[in-house]
């Protein structure tokens, strides 16, 4: 069970440089609950409370989603309202406050069985396939592009990782996957090189 005063998911405090990655761009929904190994439940669960955690502090922080208007300058004005306060209430948030190492070691385990699955060329076909975006830096806690083309994930991998509340969702940039809060568009966490290369 996660601490949660734990300084694994930080919020306020002295901002710091996260790292950066720039690649291409695609997107994964919210997934169906894999079957996962005895071994592995216990990661699941760190995720899965590190989520919730995130999401916790998140509302009381930053407040949910912006209020419904017919005005596009209103609502954009909130969004990037609500967007700052996340990013000020999470000012010291790091890479891999999520993606823990044995988290993101996880991921990359369940990808690639899906990718050397029956289903492995087809999804290597769709990722091949997703629009690219040049030049996307990928930071924790900092906005995500809102410009930038977007594409759905093939069922067959979104099986193979844990289920997102509502607001998050995964999505690929190039082979890295970003957990993204979809309510202030906020780079939650990422894992560098989540999809293996052809040769791998």
């Amino acid at each position: 069970m996660l601490n949660r005063q734990s300084s694994a998911l930080r919020f306020r405090g002295k901002k710091k440089n996260p790292p950066i990655v720039s690649t291409t761009l695609a997107l994964s929904q919210t997934p169906a609950n894999p079957a996962v190994k005895p071994d592995d439940d216990k990661i699941v669960e760190d995720f899965e409370n590190r989520v919730s955690h995130y999401l916790e502090e998140r509302r009381k922080q930053a407040g949910t989603s912006p209020k419904p208007t017919s005005s596009p300058e209103k609502l954009d004005d909130a969004q990037q309202t609500l967007a700052q306060k996340s990013k000020d209430a999470r000012a010291e948030a790091e890479h891999g406050d999520v993606f823990s190492p044995e988290i993101t070691a996880y991921f990359r385990r369940q990808i690639k069985s899906a990718l050397a699955g029956p289903q492995g060329a087809k999804i290597r076909a769709s990722l091949h396939h997703a629009e690219p975006v040049h030049g996307v830096p990928l930071r924790v806690n900092q906005v995500y592009p809102n410009k930038a083309p977007l594409q759905s994930m093939p069922p067959s991998l979104l099986l193979k990782v844990p289920p997102l509340p509502k607001e998050l969702q995964y999505r690929l940039v190039g082979r890295n996957l970003v957990l993204l809060d979809m309510v202030p568009k906020i780079i939650v966490d990422f894992i560098p090189a989540a999809i293996p290369a052809n040769k791998e």
